[in-house]
This record gives C-alpha cells, structure tokens and sequence, in this order.
C-alpha cells in the first residue's frame, strides 16, 4: 500500500520534531523530508517485516511529531509487540539522551544518545536527530524516521499485531478525504506554529500566523456540526490535529506568538480537543511538564531566560465537553483500549 502522498512541505530543516535553536536564524523556518524513509511491512519489502518484539519506538512526549506515533500504538495495541523507549525532553549538543532511564542508558538498545542508532545506520548522515524514530533491536540501527509513514504503516501494514477490538485509523473507504484533511492540517497548523515561532522576521511570521488561524477557523466550523474530522469515527486525522492542538495554549499562544486566540477561548475547538483529551489512548499519552520544559528550555533564541511559565491552568482538559451529542463512535465497531501499560504511565507532574 503506497500510503498517502507526502505531506506538503515548503521546506528542509534537519528535524522534523523542532529540535533546536533556530530562532536566530535569518532564514524562514524550514522542514526537511525524512533522509530515513525505510517501511516496516507486512512483506517486509524495504527488508524490514513486521515482527513482535523486533523493533523499540524511540519517542519524547515533547515532540508532536513522535506523540502520533505513541498514540497510535497505543490506540491500536501495539505495545506488546513495539517497545516504546522515551527521551529526556531537554537535550545537549548530541540531541536526545536517555537520561530518564537508570545510568542513562537505554535499557533495551544499550545506548546512551538516540545519534547512536543513527550512526549505526549511516555514519555522517546529513540531517538531525529526531523523534520519533524506529530501532532494529538486534542491530541496533535506525530503522525510519519517517514521522508521516510511520503511523500510517501501524494502521495498515501492523494489523496482524493489532489488539482484537483495535479501530480502524485509515480506513480504505474514506483515504483521499483523510489526505486530504491532513495535507491542510500540516501545511497550516502542525508546521504552521513552528512556522510562526522560528520566523526571523515580521513578513515570515505574518505569512504563517494568517493562514494557522484561518485553518483553525475553517476548521472549528467543520467541526462544528461533526464529532470527528472525517466520518464518525477517529483516524489518523484526529491524531494529527490533535497533538497541536493539546500544546496551544502551554506553549504555541505565547512561546511560538500563535495568539490570535487561545484554543481554551474557542468553544468548538476547545470542546473537540477536551473530547480527544478524554478518550482512552490520547490525554493518557499527554505529559504537559515535558512539554513545558522542552520549549521553553531548548529554544533559546526564542527564549533566552529560559524561563518556564507556570500557567496556562490545565484543569480545563478534564471538564465536560458535551460533544457525544453529536453521535460518533470513538472506535468504530471496535473497543477502547485498556489501562496503560505498567511503566508507561505519564507521571502526576504532567498530567492536569
């Protein structure tokens, strides 16, 4: 299955999780393509078959980027068969370490710094470090970074892994509208932000804040009369609006100047956001202390101070949302999914 078409990108920046300073520059800011874009498959045909236990997701619950992945794994059931390994969301000049785990070091791969599994794949390769990335566990290289295939694949190419009861993220019937959606939704949201954050001057940043908050707006009133982006169902579409949508207001309205509006002063997109939030598989994924600390602590040019605002209140994310009056089925004909795996439950510092 070929997937969908890559996601429209102006751009090339080494990372595609943001990682870095890149405030200072006097370029606009820039996306590149992923330089590892190998698939694990059903048929193995990139010479990567899916396997239980083969491959550990290595992800950081500051990335947007890597938190489609840790939900859709989670959505779908994939932890028995995918480990997931998390980074310190703060890094150093060799990017992102796991210095979360004791002796700071991978208990699975070995590994002090994610660049190692790089390294063992292409030594010298152009391009950053940067989540979320699958590992070959017995080689220890670097499988993909490829962050916009990766979760397609778990939805498409994982099934035989899946858990019984596991939705349906990309159904067959409804792809060239999902692509559709998500093609808008990263052009003028996810990469939107980052797009208005990393501006280096009044032309570029206005270029980007214009069509995010026109996106939004068109967005909330399609939401407006539809639990869901697309069908009645969540998808990959959902998943992808909602890990910007969830890092609105901690850190895009201010730290990225994205303040047209608050997400919480929107009474359609704050309802749907709370409605994901609240469903099993995407608020138990959430870890707003990562989050904080990353963006304000590693966009130095941005922020220099690095100072970490205490606000914004995050008690909101848990009240009523009304939005099952409009219908939908979270799961299809499908079930949510159960408790968090033991050890990877987001600790009470970063949840609301």
């Amino acid at each position: 299955m070929p997937g969908p078409a890559p996601e429209p990108s102006p751009d090339s920046a080494p990372a595609p999780d943001g990682v870095g300073d890149r405030a200072s520059g006097r370029r606009p800011f820039t996306r590149s393509r992923s330089h590892f874009a190998d698939r694990v498959t059903a048929d193995g045909r990139d010479g990567w078959p899916v396997a239980a236990g083969r491959y550990r997701l290595v992800a950081s619950r500051a990335c947007p980027w890597a938190s489609r992945a840790v939900i859709s794994r989670r959505l779908l059931g994939l932890e028995d068969a995918l480990s997931l390994a998390l980074v310190d969301p703060l890094q150093d000049d060799r990017s992102w370490r796991f210095t979360l785990d004791p002796d700071g070091r991978d208990p699975v791969l070995g590994i002090r710094f994610l660049s190692e599994a790089y390294d063992a794949r292409e030594t010298g390769y152009p391009g950053g470090v940067s989540v979320p990335a699958l590992v070959d566990v017995p080689s220890g290289k670097l499988v993909t970074n490829d962050f916009q295939q990766l979760t397609v694949d778990f939805a498409t190419e994982w099934t035989a892994l899946h858990r019984p009861g596991a939705p349906d993220l990309y159904p067959e019937a409804r792809r060239a509208e999902i692509d559709e959606v998500m093609a808008d939704v990263y052009r003028d949201v996810n990469n939107g932000v980052y797009r208005a954050g990393f501006a280096p001057d009044q032309d570029e940043y206005d270029a980007a804040f214009g069509p995010l908050f026109d996106r939004l707006d068109r967005l909330a009133d399609r939401l407006s009369d539809r639990r869901y982006l697309v069908g009645d169902t969540l998808t990959e579409a959902d998943i992808r609006l909602f890990t910007t949508l969830v890092r609105f207001d901690p850190v895009y309205h201010g730290h990225f100047k994205c303040n047209r509006f608050k997400l919480a002063e929107d009474p359609v997109l704050w309802a749907y956001a709370k409605d994901l939030f609240q469903t099993p598989g995407f608020g138990d994924t959430v870890d707003f202390h990562h989050i904080k600390q990353h963006y304000y602590r590693v966009h130095t040019g941005i922020n220099p101070t690095g100072i970490v605002p205490l606000g914004p209140d995050l008690s909101g994310w848990l009240t009523p949302h009304h939005r099952e009056e409009l219908g939908g089925r979270p799961f299809g004909d499908g079930t949510p999914p159960g408790p968090v795996r033991p050890g990877e439950e987001v600790p009470p510092s970063g949840r609301p």
